[in-house]
């Protein structure tokens, strides 16, 4: 499976942008969809994911103004990120959790990444 990332871009302090994730091919089981990021010089951490069950779970720093979603019909995800700040900058990637088939232990897929810059 391989994951096209795409919607980030430059935007001032206080903007928004929509970063989309879909998925090459149909998926036999979903396990979660979500977003990592990495700043340069940190490691990558979580910013938001969503399971096949559609529970959500939010890093500290982004609740409240991203929110996540997905298309199960497209097996796409899409986070939505307001009042950004400077501090959200880095490369956003997605994350694919899923099972080739029922009794297989899930593997991660990631995307390629998409550069989010917030000027101040």
């Amino acid at each position: 499976v391989q994951l096209q990332a795409s919607g980030g871009g430059l935007v001032q302090a206080g903007g928004s942008l929509r970063l989309s994730c879909a998925a090459s091919e149909s998926i036999y089981m979903i396990i979660a969809m979500g977003w990592y990021r990495q700043a340069p010089g940190n490691q990558r951490e979580m910013v938001a994911e969503i399971t096949g069950g559609d529970n959500i779970a939010y890093s500290d720093s982004v609740k409240g103004r991203f929110t996540i979603s997905r298309n199960g019909a497209k097996n796409t995800v899409y986070l939505q990120m307001n009042s950004l700040n400077p501090e959200d900058t880095g490369v956003y990637f997605c994350k694919l959790r899923h099972k080739t088939t029922l009794f297989r232990s899930p593997v991660d897929a990631w995307g390629q990444g998409t550069l989010v810059t917030v000027s101040s």
